[in-house]
């Protein structure tokens, strides 16, 4: 029910910027710039588990997570703290959040930055790049497995990585069939918000070894972290209890583990 309402309203945003600013003015903008490749799957790749730290002000399971929302100080924090690249909610209605984030803290941290929205339409993808994004997340059960092929078309083409997301083994085979090299498992059903921490074990074991792998959702400690290496996740996302935490890089080393 809530990823239906989600996308109903995705629909009418997308279509409402495509008609101030159609596609073809985005893709002018981005023709006379040099296409640099994305540094996010070499960050999330190295050795030991590595976080991608999210930013988001609010979900709609949650309602509001952080009050004093200041993205760009957070941004620093996780810099600080250690985390190889940053998630960023652009979705507005539903989680606060804003596009020309991206763009503000590259300027501030030098990491990776994941745009986490609901891609229905390559629309977005080149206005993700146009914000300075390196990552774009694309989510399975809303994309059939034609349109995760095209989009991670032209993600690579325009110099950027797809993290593209699974929840059941119906995402996950539409995700292998696309030829996806970087699988996020989300542990949160998106149609009811539940969180089940094992439904990264039940996908893990379906993916292939030279995939790069993320678990996302419902960690809280290092013992989650922990248990998440040892079935031979590469990353893991995390983002609500470090916006829910007082001190930003106190947290993040205590569930990751960093000194």
């Amino acid at each position: 029910m809530i990823l239906s309402e989600i996308i109903s309203v995705k629909r009418a945003e997308v279509a409402k910027r495509k008609g101030q600013a159609g596609l073809d003015l985005l893709k002018r903008s981005l023709s006379s710039s040099p296409i640099f490749k994305s540094r996010f799957k070499e960050a999330i790749s190295g050795d030991g588990m590595n976080l991608i730290a999210e930013i988001k002000k609010r979900s709609p399971s949650r309602g509001l997570i952080r009050e004093d929302f200041r993205p760009i100080e957070i941004a620093a924090d996780y810099a600080v703290a250690g985390a190889k690249a940053l998630s960023i909610l652009t979705d507005e209605k539903f989680f606060g959040g804003d596009i020309r984030l991206i763009k503000e803290a590259r300027k501030e941290v030098n990491l990776p930055v994941l745009q986490k929205d609901f891609v229905i339409d390559e629309y977005q993808i080149y206005e993700a790049k146009v914000a300075g994004a390196d990552a774009v997340l694309l989510i399975a059960d809303i994309l059939s497995g034609e349109q995760i092929r095209h989009f991670r078309g032209i993600i690579k083409e325009l110099g950027m990585d797809a993290l593209c997301e699974a929840h059941t083994e119906e995402d996950l085979n539409k995700a292998l069939e696309a030829e996806a090299d970087i699988i996020g498992i989300n542990n949160r059903n998106l149609h009811d918000f539940k969180v089940d921490l094992e439904i990264t074990p039940r996908l893990i074991r379906h993916i292939p070894k030279d995939k790069i792998i993320v678990s996302e959702s419902g960690i809280k400690s290092y013992k989650d972290v922990m248990y998440l290496k040892s079935l031979g996740v590469n990353a893991v996302l995390i983002g609500e209890v470090f916006m829910s935490a007082g001190d930003i890089v106190a947290k993040v080393r205590e569930v990751m583990g960093y000194r």
